[in-house]
């Protein structure tokens, strides 16, 4: 039964994927750089000064440095997420029967631990191209120039990906990023942070999921009908930025450990443990909490268009077309 409808639901998935990141990747970027702050910030406030900062130094599109990594993978990367949730919920069901909450809890597990496979070197290349204009203005803040940045950016031991005045002039791209890292560390080098992104990933989804289908619940009037789109997007907001919030500390040590270049100053890392150390003796425990406001509006309305397109229906609609 799971298998008749999944193509549906991966369909279903990537176009609620596509529209939620066209919307919201701007905070997104915004996120990326407050949570990689160091010592002197460059950007104050939650994230209006930083959009704003990276207009006037980068331009509009600026704003939207990475998102072509977004998306081309955040089609299979929420399929994944939001089919596997279904699979396994249906794997975990008896007799029809509703599910409990450690059951809708399990579900949610195998869901994050699933969408891993193209979360992490997702977010790994993204984070590389959305950072590029912090560690430009925080170069020319460190040395108090108003030209182009001098090579004063770093790469953690072992790195392939180069800093210097040849990286401060030219663009990173994700193509070539990849390519360093399939060169010299093979397809590990993509899936650095893998144990973050899996620290992160899979307590968001045990959080998420059953927080969505409780709230979704108070929108239908038998369990045989579906809740309205508008109560779909609400639960979906709702319970998204709950659990985006709740996993904030965790998406700052994955951001920090996945960022390859450092600004001139800023501490490297060697695994969760060291990060973790370094960022609360170093910034305090205030700084686990960094974008927490930026991921909230993030993620509220991603995973709102993502349960509202989701209960649509519309890849049933393409798939019957194509019968």
């Amino acid at each position: 039964m799971v298998q008749k409808h999944l193509p549906a639901k991966l369909i279903n998935g990537g176009i609620a994927g596509l529209v939620g990141v066209t919307c919201v990747f701007p905070i997104d970027l915004a996120k990326t750089r407050l949570q990689n702050q160091q010592g002197q910030a460059i950007y104050t406030g939650m994230y209006v000064d930083c959009l704003v900062k990276t207009i006037k130094s980068e331009g509009f599109f600026g704003m939207y440095r990475g998102a072509a990594v977004n998306l081309t993978l955040v089609t299979p990367e929420k399929a994944i997420k939001l089919a596997a949730n279904d699979f396994f919920r249906q794997l975990l069901s008896q007799d029809g029967k509703e599910l409990s909450l450690v059951r809708e809890m399990l579900a949610g597990c195998g869901a994050g631990t699933c969408q891993v496979v193209v979360t992490s070197p997702m977010e790994m290349l993204k984070i590389q191209l959305q950072d590029a204009g912090r560690l430009a203005a925080h170069q020319q803040k460190a040395l108090g120039q108003d030209g182009p940045a001098a090579a004063t950016s770093h790469s953690p031991p072992g790195q392939p990906y180069k800093a210097g005045s040849t990286a401060a002039s030219k663009r990173p791209s994700a193509f070539m990023i990849a390519r360093d890292l399939l060169c010299t560390q093979g397809l590990a080098g993509l899936y650095k942070g893998l144990g973050a992104t899996l620290l992160r990933d899979v307590p968001f989804s045990i959080i998420y999921f059953p927080l969505f289908a409780n709230i979704n619940k108070l929108g239908q009037a038998n369990l045989d009908e579906k809740a309205s789109f508008f109560h779909s997007f609400i639960s979906g907001c709702i319970a998204g930025s709950v659990a985006a919030v709740a996993v904030t500390p965790l998406d700052v040590l994955k951001t920090r450990i996945q960022t390859l270049k450092k600004g001139l100053g800023e501490d490297t890392y060697n695994g969760i443990v060291d990060c973790a150390r370094k960022v609360w003796i170093h910034e305090g425990p205030a700084a686990f909490m960094k974008g927490a406001g930026c991921r909230a509006l993030v993620i509220a309305p991603l995973f709102g268009i993502a349960q509202g397109m989701y209960f649509i229906g519309i890849g049933e609609h393409i798939m019957e077309y194509f019968k």
